[in-house]
């Protein structure tokens, strides 16, 4: 926990998608006070106008640093944390891949740990992102389709009890035998547990979509990646997340997944719905070669990671970088901030610890210029950077 400190003349970013000029103070890790306007104070450090952000949360990424969350590795797993809160990620969802049920438990079983413990100098981990093994072969992307399987509750059930109910988002492909069973009792809450259901890696339908909505799916995992086009006469899982004002999506926006149109696209479609997302796979923050991804070979050239056969893979770009890259592609910085920190936090059910500079939030938080380059990153009040 940091001490006691104050900031004043600062541009400051809201919950509503709006900076305004203001001053605010620390106290124990958290936000004790934030005023704007006439109610700004003039005491403490003087940001001269600088850009006051939430800290991002990522809550899709694999790895980064040549580790991944999948290895089950509690230093790896540390490695990749210190990397993300370095470049102003100060929390995550560590993301598995399809894998074999003891390596998937490995891997739950050393964020479980991780999370027991005091790793001031990491970003934290809210929890875990499930994206297989629940998902369709024809649309696996870069999935290895040797350990895909039908939707297992009873499975599902027993990670979540053994791991604390450590796994925040499951995905799974609505349109696979036992699917519509899957998401009805996996979105039950057990007490003041929240588990989204995200649909992923699917060749769903409008219908099956807009049908797995109904069950209580909420979310979509890398929109436009992993299922059909958005067609006029079938519009796929895209539509049917469109027509529900209650369902997020997750956007990948390193600029090769997702095409600068589309993202502008994306942002008018689901207005503050997005999650921006890395979707970052251990070759991130690595040079050009070989590199590994569910027990498959991936090869990183010139900024796209790509499986043998040519199938991309995910990103090479952190989090930040993509918030700044949406900005680059047209979107407006307090939407793009938006969709880094606050919708990812509401998403969870986190926005009353996360996601905001408001009174009673930790204080994660970072200090930027106008053309957001980090000058300083704070976790729970504490600057790292």
């Amino acid at each position: 926990m940091g001490n006691s400190l104050k900031f004043y003349n600062a541009k400051i970013f809201r919950s509503d998608s709006v900076f305004l000029s203001g001053s605010f103070e620390v106290e124990n890790g958290v936000f004790a006070s934030v005023d704007f306007g006439q109610e700004m104070k003039t005491s403490g450090i003087d940001l001269e106008g600088a850009l006051v952000i939430p800290g991002l949360i990522d809550i899709h990424t694999h790895g980064n640093r040549n580790a991944d969350f999948s290895d089950g590795d509690p230093e790896g797993l540390a490695t990749m944390a210190r990397y993300l809160l370095k470049n102003g990620i100060t929390s995550f969802l560590p993301t598995s891949m399809t894998l074999p049920d003891e390596l998937l438990e490995n891997a739950f079983d050393t964020a479980y740990g991780f999370t027991k413990e005091n790793h001031s100098d990491c970003a934290e981990v809210l929890g875990i992102h499930m994206e297989g093994p629940y998902l369709s072969e024809k649309r696996k992307g870069a999935q290895n389709a040797d350990y895909l399987k039908l939707p297992d509750i009873t499975s599902f059930k027993k990670q979540q009890k053994a791991f604390g109910n450590l796994i925040k988002i499951v995905d799974v492909a609505p349109e696979l035998s036992g699917a519509a069973d899957f998401i009805r009792e996996a979105v039950k809450s057990d007490g003041a547990q929240r588990h989204l259901v995200s649909l992923a890696h699917t060749d769903a339908d409008y219908d099956t979509a807009k049908s797995a909505f109904a069950l209580g799916a909420r979310h979509v995992t890398h929109l436009f990646n992993g299922m059909p086009d958005m067609y006029h006469r079938n519009p796929g899982v895209v539509g049917a997340a469109a027509d529900r004002e209650d369902v997020t999506v997750e956007l990948i926006c390193d600029g090769v997944h997702v095409h600068p149109s589309v993202i502008r696209t994306a942002f008018k479609l689901f207005p503050h719905r997005i999650c921006l997302i890395s979707d970052a796979l251990r070759c991130c923050g690595m040079p050009d070669g070989e590199y590994e991804l569910g027990g498959q070979k991936v090869i990183l050239n010139s900024g796209e990671a790509r499986l043998e056969d040519g199938t991309l893979a995910g990103s090479v770009t952190n989090l930040f970088e993509c918030m700044k890259k949406a900005v680059s592609f047209g979107i407006p910085v307090a939407l793009a901030v938006e969709a880094a920190t606050y919708t990812p936090a509401k998403c969870l059910g986190l926005e009353k610890r996360k996601g905001a500079v408001t009174p009673g939030n930790d204080a994660d938080f970072i200090i930027c210029d106008e053309s957001l380059n980090i000058k300083r990153v704070y976790r729970q009040g504490t600057e790292v950077v």
